[in-house]
Parts: structure tokens; C-alpha cells; sequence
């Protein structure tokens, strides 16, 4: 019988992680030291690329029907719009930015945790951990029922940014601090002239007020301030910010949430060491500009989940695990860089920076291809593991994805409790006896090119992962490129930084 992994933590990463693993018939324990659920909104934005890896996972539709659909972002200065990106032509079937408070994400993955069978032992925090190489032996305290030692297979850390276990392991959690503050309120708004489904960003000498939809009427409003204040801002405090910063006109009212925060930037080298991984917040932390922490952190639990799950049921080696730290640190790096930059344009304060800043808006976000990146880039389709140890072969005809790219979402992702590679390629004999010789690690099903077999994709083959990304490329009738690639999994010869060479 297996051991159990343990995730610490109960936040939208740990949820997440769990989930999939009890999907994937992994025994699962997951701990936090909280009585409940957060109540507050906190994380808001879930992007399309979420969206498809909750849909492989069998859960989106709840999601889609619980949020509010963004369809745009706007940029306002002086009165006037500088941009607006639109998310309609995201080449994904989830082409919006859903707005949904953090307290119903948690909800609703703590329900489909439910339905497969598994639960959150909440008033628990793990209080020690060795790894013994074959295994973690724990050690878990229970609010009011003592101490408990436990044996896991795994232990992962997704306990947020203060995370005890990355701090147990000793990792030094690497970056800066911002010098400037933000307040956040959750209020009732009236008055704003924007598309209610909107999120606004509305710039100013003094800083900037942004407003981000959470339901009908209802947004989270999030402003810069000199310093972190001694107290929470009061309700007063919020709406005289925005009448100075906002575009007039604007009524707050019944407050659910007043709060502020600073702003870090740190990341973890290693993902792992030894039986332990970090996840999410534990892993890195960066500005909430773009939206993207809660994002990347799921991302994180989508990818090690289906890796774990092949490995504890011995369906691959344990050299696959190696590639976890080497494909999500290298996203980290990128999110944190971008959030960063995001964040300092946004503070601007020098006047002729504030006026350079407002001419560049207006002339790019004029440019339709500038606008269709920026709202790509936001959505998380054009993430790519450039340089995963599991990327094999290069590219096949003009429009062929790459080993490390994400393939058309149809394909490779399903809602199946197994983790299995699919065959994206034309149905013929060679492509079944693939499937027969590769049968623990492959769909039965063979998935045809997104195209139809056309010009462009129809002529090569891609072994896509669980995860919806190509994990070799080869020519039409290359099978041993594919071959390889699936031996190489099965047999453990992995290792970390290690990269085959791209076939010709």
C-alpha cells in the first residue's frame, strides 16, 4: 500500500494539488493549521490558462458559472482612455479574465477535493519533518488532540509565503521589497463609468486607483500610498483617494474588507530538496500586478501532480520529478520580472516619466498586434517550458508546436483519473502499435492534428503531456523520436539540466 503525500497548506495551491492527486487514485493527505477557509476575496483573477487546466481536471464549469467574466481591461489618465485590451481573441475556449473572490475558488476546489474522496483536516500544523530518503517522517499537531507521527511518501509545502517548511528546509527565500505600500478595499461601488465587467486602472500624479470587479456592483479597489500605514485605512481614507485619483463621480459604500499591504519579490532557487517540493507562494511571491500569483501557483500544483502520480504508481521513474524546478522556476522568474515592471510603471511619479508613460500608452495600445500580445501574455497560452529536461525533437511544418509548447487545449487534456500522455498524430497502424508498446503511459485514443490533418500540422507527430504541453516532435513516420521519448520516461534515465538533443 502507498504512503500518503501530505500538502501543507489549504490555500488555492494546496487544493489544487490535492485534488489532482486524488484524481490521479494517489493517496493524499492535506493539513492546515486554520479552522476554516479564508471569508476574504483576496486573489481575484483566474486566467484562461487556469481555466483549461481546471477543465482537464473536471471542475471549470463551476468555476465559469460561480465568477464574473471579464471581457477587457482599460487604462484611464486625465480623463481620457490611454488603452484597452481585449481578451475575446485569446486563443483559448475560455477568451475572458474570470473574476471570482479567492474565498469561492476555495471553495469550490474544496468541493471537487470532496468528490474524490478527499478532505481537509483543518486546526492541524505540521511541527516538524526529517526525510528519511525512502520516505518523510512527520510530525503533526492537532488543535486539542495532540500530536500525531505520520510516514509520507512525499511531503509539499504549499503554506503560502511565510511557509514553514521552506523555512524548515533551510531555503533562503531570495529578492526585494518594494518601498512603496497599497491599501485594498472590497466595497460597494456607484458611479463608475465603465463596462461593470471591466477591471479599470486609472492613473494619476499622486498614484494610481484600480478597480477590479468582483460581482454586480461590488469591487476590489486597490491604491498606492507612501508607506505602510501603522492601521487598516478606513472607508473615509478609500473614497478620498479615489475622488482625487478616480475619474469623479465615484460612491463607495458598504465595506466587507479594508486592509493594506506591502509588496515582495523573492523566489526560491530549488523547488526540491530531496522527498519535499514547494509550491505557490512558498516557492515565489511578486507583485499583484497582472494578476498572476494565484495563477502561477495552481500552475505549479498542475504540474508536479501528474509527474508524482506516474512516479508513486510506477508507471515512471523517479528521474521525472527532476524536471519540476527546471520548467516552473524559469515561469517564476518570468512572472515576477514582468509583475515588477508592471508595478514601476504604474508608481511613476517624476512628471516627465508620468508624461513619456502616457504617450507610449496611447501610440501602442493603438497597435492591434500590441494589444492581441499583451492579452496572451496575461492569459498564460503562450507559457512554454523552453528548456525542460523532457522536451525532445523541434519543430515539424510552419505552424507545428514545439516540444515545451502548449498544443490547441483539445488536445492532450481530458477528464480522466489517470495521467496519460496523448498521441497527437494521424490514426494509422505505426500510431497503434505506439499505443500498444506504451500502454501505461499513453491515451488509447489518438488525437488528430488541431487542424484536421491540413496543411502545416498534418504531416508530424506530438506526444503531449497530461498537462497539455508537446513533450516531443517528430516528422510523419518518425516513430523512434516518440519512442525514445517514452522509453526514456519508463526507464528512470533522466536527470536534472539535462536536455536530449533536437532531431533534425
Amino acid at each position: 500500500m502507498m504512503k500518503p503525500v501530505l500538502v501543507v497548506g489549504a490555500g488555492p495551491v494546496g487544493l489544487t494539488m490535492a485534488a489532482e492527486l486524488a484524481r490521479y487514485r494517489v493517496p493524499v493527505r492535506i493539513i492546515d493549521r486554520a479552522h476554516g477557509r479564508t471569508d476574504q476575496s483576496r486573489a481575484l483573477a483566474v486566467w484562461p490558462r487556469t481555466l483549461e487546466l481546471l477543465r482537464a481536471a473536471g471542475c471549470a464549469d463551476a468555476f465559469a458559472a460561480t465568477g464574473l467574466h471579464a471581457r477587457a481591461v482599460s487604462i484611464h489618465s486625465d480623463g481620457r482612455t490611454l488603452g484597452r485590451v481585449t481578451f475575446g481573441e485569446i486563443a483559448s475556449p475560455f477568451n475572458y479574465l474570470l473574476m471570482i473572490a479567492q474565498s469561492e475558488t476555495e471553495r469550490l476546489l474544496e468541493a471537487h477535493l470532496r468528490s474524490l474522496g478527499g478532505k481537509v483536516e483543518r486546526d492541524a500544523e505540521l511541527t516538524a519533518f526529517v526525510d528519511t530518503g525512502d520516505g518523510v517522517s512527520c510530525t503533526i499537531t492537532h488543535a486539542g488532540n495532540g500530536r500525531e507521527d505520520m510516514q509520507a511518501a512525499w511531503l509539499i509545502g504549499c503554506d503560502g509565503a511565510h511557509s514553514s517548511v521552506r523555512h524548515r528546509l533551510g531555503l533562503a527565500f531570495e529578492g526585494d521589497v518594494l518601498p512603496t505600500a497599497f491599501i485594498i478595499a472590497d466595497v460597494h461601488v456607484a458611479g463608475l463609468r465603465v463596462p461593470p465587467d471591466e477591471p479599470a486602472i486609472f492613473w494619476h500624479p499622486d498614484g494610481a486607483v484600480m478597480f477590479f470587479p468582483i460581482s454586480p456592483g461590488r469591487h476590489r479597489i486597490i491604491a498606492d500610498i507612501a508607506s505602510v500605514p501603522s492601521c487598516d485605512p478606513t472607508l473615509q481614507q478609500v473614497q478620498a483617494i479615489v475622488a482625487r485619483r478616480g475619474p469623479g463621480g465615484v460612491t463607495l459604500s458598504d465595506p466587507v474588507w479594508l486592509s493594506h499591504f506591502g509588496v515582495n519579490e523573492r523566489k526560491v532557487a530549488d523547488y526540491r530538496v530531496g522527498r519535499v517540493f514547494l509550491a505557490g507562494d512558498a516557492a515565489h511571491v511578486h507583485s499583484p500586478a497582472g494578476g498572476q500569483g494565484m495563477n502561477t501557483g495552481m500552475q505549479d500544483a498542475f504540474n508536479l501532480a501528474w509527474k508524482l502520480a506516474l512516479v508513486m504508481r510506477q508507471e515512471a521513474r523517479a528521474g521525472l520529478l527532476d524536471s519540476y524546478g527546471p520548467e516552473r522556476g524559469p515561469v517564476a522568474r518570468q512572472v515576477l520580472t514582468g509583475s515588477s515592471h508592471m508595478t514601476r510603471i504604474v508608481l511613476l511619479k517624476n512628471r516627465p516619466a508620468r508624461l513619456l508613460r502616457g504617450l507610449v500608452a496611447r501610440v501602442l495600445f493603438r497597435i492591434p498586434a500590441i494589444r492581441r500580445t499583451i492579452a496572451n501574455a496575461l492569459s498564460g497560452v503562450m507559457i512554454r517550458y523552453r528548456d525542460s529536461p523532457l522536451n525532445t525533437g523541434g519543430a515539424v511544418g510552419p505552424r507545428g508546436a514545439r516540444a515545451g509548447q502548449r498544443l490547441d487545449p483539445g488536445c492532450g487534456v481530458g477528464t480522466g483519473d489517470l495521467p496519460r500522455f496523448t498521441l497527437v498524430a494521424r490514426d494509422d497502424a505505426a500510431a497503434r502499435a505506439m499505443i500498444a508498446r506504451h500502454a501505461t503511459l499513453l491515451k488509447p485514443d489518438i488525437c488528430p492534428p488541431p487542424d484536421g490533418g491540413g496543411k502545416g500540422m498534418g504531416n508530424g507527430i506530438w506526444l503531449v503531456r497530461p498537462d497539455g504541453y508537446v513533450a516531443a516532435v517528430a516528422r510523419g513516420g518518425d516513430w523512434p523520436v516518440i519512442d525514445a521519448a517514452l522509453t526514456r520516461m519508463a526507464a528512470g534515465t533522466l536527470a536534472a539540466g539535462t536536455r536530449p538533443p533536437e532531431q533534425p
